[in-house]
């Protein structure tokens, strides 16, 4: 028998315009959103270049291949300490995303191509 490595696809991928507005964070690029059986791949891209990848799972998001944390600490980091932990997995389940919070400063508006 023949054993091999295979690569997950995914089970839908978009590709996007995104705005990404934070105090920390400022995009306005072209990406992709990846969904998972159990977490979404979200890749934006910058000129060909990913400037962000995240796998975002619903208690915890992965930066790049290695770093992971909780996702109450990427809120605290990156968005606001206020949300709770599956605040970006549901945004970004969601079919249309657009997202304001005047107060934290953040603007999330993804629109699918």
């Amino acid at each position: 028998m023949f054993y091999g490595c295979s690569i997950k696809q995914p089970n839908k991928s978009e590709s996007l315009t995104i705005v990404f507005k934070t105090p920390a964070m400022k995009f306005y690029d072209r990406g992709f959103l990846n969904y998972y059986d159990d977490y979404i791949h979200l890749q934006i891209l910058n000129i060909g270049v990913v400037v962000l990848d995240l796998r975002v799972y619903k208690h915890k998001i992965c930066k790049s291949k290695f770093r992971c944390m909780e996702s109450k600490e990427f809120n605290k980091l990156y968005l606001s300490d206020g949300y709770d932990k599956e605040f970006l997995y549901n945004l970004l389940s969601r079919k249309n995303i657009k997202f304001k919070d005047k107060k934290n400063h953040i603007l999330i508006k993804v629109i699918k191509e």
